[in-house]
């Protein structure tokens, strides 16, 4: 989709984040990129661009640069992580996904046994010198830095299945490790942080707590294992400068004013044809306290739609999710390599044509 006439930008991608972010009205509503390897790379062979700053100079896009501290610790094995989960290639349509398959505190039944078998990483494991070079010369984009997302690798550690058992059958052992793996997330983003005082713009603090019907666990269980423990994590990045994302996917009404009232400041992905994922009532119940991201679907639209499924769908995201401002446009999730090119082409042209203010 092109337009004829294209206004003039007024403002640079931090800019547009950022009057998004505090509730105002940019020139036009900004996008974000999110997709697997294979996909940027179709989509790169297919606009004939070298790498993803020009994708994104290309088709308008607004993505914040991340920066990230570099290893140095111990020797980790091919294949392993910091954690010693191991993992595999799993191969799927047009992709490879890495997959856990090795859960390294999955044969401990206590407390005491993973504490005299098991070494966590330390933060002292990385170098956050190299951050202010990441981000040199990029003043007009916004940055990424920090955040969480422990339950997560607590599901790796562990083992999925095991690892919500645990949250009924073992409750000190869901504690200890979290609050292990918390701390560790606090310290890097602290220590992020420091690196370039002020200058964060998003941090993603994060746990998927939805299918696509509902809530992964009770909001007890979310209240008492994880919302005290992300509220500090939230704390932390208000008081460096920077806004809260939040990300979770599937059907997480039921826990969306909790978040809201533990601190929250970007809701992301509304995946809107999840169980009460509805995109109006989002917006007319919590457009006014977070910045809404996300929305166009890859599970069918993007993946399996034709293009003027796509360009119908944004322009439906705008009218709805962008009225008024508090809207940055993206896919649900990681673009799949089964989307075609086409289709993410049309979304990023149809946002550009359609998102002006």
């Amino acid at each position: 989709m092109r337009r004829e006439t294209v206004p003039t930008e007024t403002m640079t991608p931090k800019e547009r984040w950022l009057a998004v972010l505090n509730h105002e009205r940019p020139d036009r509503i900004p996008t974000d990129y999110w997709a697997t390897p294979e996909a940027t790379a179709r989509l790169a062979d297919h606009l004939g661009c070298a790498d993803l700053a020009q994708i994104y100079e290309r088709l308008h896009i607004d993505a914040p640069v991340a920066v990230w501290a570099r290893y140095v610790g111990p020797p980790v094995p091919e294949g392993q992580d910091v954690h010693g989960c191991r993992y595999r290639d799993v191969e799927y349509e047009g992709g490879v996904y890495r997959e856990c398959v090795s859960h390294p505190l999955a044969r401990y039944g206590s407390v005491d046994e993973i504490e005299a078998n098991y070494t966590w990483p330390t933060p002292d494991w990385f170098d956050y010198s190299v951050i202010p070079a990441q981000v040199e010369g990029k003043d007009h984009l916004p940055i990424k830095g920090g955040g969480s997302e422990p339950f997560l690798t607590y599901k790796e550690l562990r083992g999925q299945e095991q690892a919500f058992m645990d949250l009924v059958l073992n409750p000190d052992i869901v504690d200890y490790c979290l609050d292990r793996l918390f701390a560790f997330c606090y310290d890097n983003t602290r220590r992020i942080y420091e690196q370039i005082p002020g200058r964060v713009t998003l941090s993603y603090v994060a746990e998927d707590m939805g299918s696509q019907e509902g809530l992964l666990m009770s909001r007890d269980h979310i209240h008492r294992f994880l919302l005290p423990r992300m509220k500090r994590m939230m704390e932390l990045a208000h008081e460096a400068g920077a806004y809260v994302f939040f990300h979770s996917d599937g059907a997480v009404l039921d826990i969306v004013p909790d978040m809201i009232e533990a601190g929250i400041d970007v809701l992301n992905p509304i995946q809107w044809r999840c169980r009460g994922m509805d995109r109006e009532a989002i917006k007319s119940r919590f457009g006014d306290r977070v910045a809404l991201h996300g929305a166009v679907d890859n599970q069918l639209t993007l993946a399996f739609g034709s293009s003027d499924d796509v360009e119908a769908e944004v322009a439906d995201n705008i009218r709805i999710l962008g009225e008024g401002g508090g809207y940055v446009l993206a896919p649900c999730h990681n673009i799949q390599a089964v989307s075609p090119p086409e289709n993410v082409v049309a979304m990023y042209e149809a946002a550009y044509a359609l998102g002006w203010y």
